[in-house]
């Protein structure tokens, strides 16, 4: 069964009720016993819903991967997963990953007496060398976000492995249609649903994915114990999403190859960062692992910071907003958006200036968004 029909059809069998071809909202907090604790698989929303079930079912599918607990938000599941550490215990994080992450770990989970130590996760060297210092987990992205640096995750994880350390993938930017970093060899994937499997902008949500079984219960155990659980309206909207995950990643796709083809073009860019471009760094590497290069287009312009922040003020079709992965084109200045938790001089000390604008490539027609791009950058 290929993308779009897993996503159409695993998970989202009529209701036995009704017949209802899409599974209703079970929108209640909990669920009437014959017994005490004989029931029917759900006691308490907070710890299980057939709407997440269902999405579960959906996600664990597209990411080729055996079960999946959804939660209230990406940072949610990332907290799941972390949560299962104790003080003293080492984890290796690449060192250009998502603000919201990296406050995380900096800020809350670093006050547990966990040990979080940055490396660059395209050095497979400098892996190695942390590898050896005996963490309980490695986390990563790539493609990253803001800067779009790719890592090779079959390389990492074969390293992982060999140290006995587990591998955790954030594949939002991908998304499971483009990457499967479960069949490269990682432990977990884990997504912000918000972003490109929902699709539209109107809901918050977050998922790891696993073929280890016996972490379902560690996951599901997380959500319920801290409270990371979504809605049952939020899992129902993401599941309404996801169907037509398949035709707009391909939307996204396209548009982007044409968006980074433009600013290649400039006179006012120094910098397109965009795996699909020949010219990014690690494009071969990008070739091996992905389908296809989603739809984020990073850009450094060659203006001051106070242009930059002009700039970004005055499109018309691009969205100045935080968040990406909707259908509608966005416009994000990270270094004073989504990644301003992060120190200024560790941002630049990982290539993120303050000139960098990131612009999530939405489903619109190529050329509308092209003519907003020159009708803004004429004036610069």
């Amino acid at each position: 069964m290929k993308f779009s029909t897993k996503a159409i059809h695993i998970g989202q069998a009529p209701d036995k009720e009704t017949g209802a071809v899409i599974p209703p909202i079970y929108m209640t907090s909990t669920y009437a016993q014959e017994s005490p604790n004989n029931h029917k698989g759900y006691d308490y929303t907070r710890a299980g819903n057939p709407n997440f079930t269902n999405l579960e079912a959906t996600l664990a599918a597209l990411e080729q991967g055996k079960v999946a607990t959804v939660f209230s938000s990406g940072i949610g599941a990332t907290t799941a997963i972390v949560s299962s550490l104790s003080k003293n215990d080492k984890v290796v994080i690449a060192n250009d990953l998502y603000g919201g992450t990296y406050r995380l770990f900096s800020r809350v989970f670093s006050q547990f007496g966990i040990d979080f130590t940055t490396v660059d996760t395209q050095d497979l060297a400098a892996v190695e060398a942390k590898l050896k210092t005996n963490p309980k987990l490695l986390f990563l992205e790539s493609p990253t976000n803001p800067l779009l640096r790719i890592s090779d995750i079959e390389a990492i994880t074969t390293m992982a492995k060999k140290y006995n350390v587990l591998t955790v993938v954030d594949n939002t930017f991908a998304t499971p249609y483009f990457q499967n970093p479960l069949n490269l060899g990682a432990d977990f994937v884990m997504h912000s649903t918000t972003k490109y499997i929902g699709g539209h902008s109107d809901v918050i949500g977050g998922v790891v994915v696993t073929n280890h079984e016996t972490w379902k219960e560690k996951l599901d155990f997380a959500r319920m114990a801290i409270g990371l659980n979504p809605s049952p309206f939020d899992n129902w909207l993401t599941t309404k999403g996801v169907k037509t995950m398949g035709i707009r990643m391909e939307r996204h796709f396209a548009n982007a190859t044409k968006i980074a083809a433009y600013f290649n073009n400039h006179p006012k860019v120094k910098k397109v960062y965009y795996p699909g471009l020949p010219s990014h760094p690690n494009h071969d590497i990008a070739q091996k692992q992905m389908s296809g290069y989603s739809g984020i287009v990073s850009v450094e312009f060659d203006l001051s910071l106070e242009d930059s922040m002009k700039l970004v003020s005055s499109f018309t079709l691009f969205t100045l907003a935080e968040s990406l992965g909707g259908v509608e084109s966005l416009v994000d200045h990270p270094a004073s958006m989504t990644h301003a938790s992060i120190p200024k001089e560790e941002r630049e000390r990982n290539g993120l200036s303050d000139g960098l604008i990131r612009f999530s490539v939405g489903i619109e027609d190529a050329e509308d968004l092209i003519a907003d791009l020159d009708e803004v950058l004429k004036g610069y």
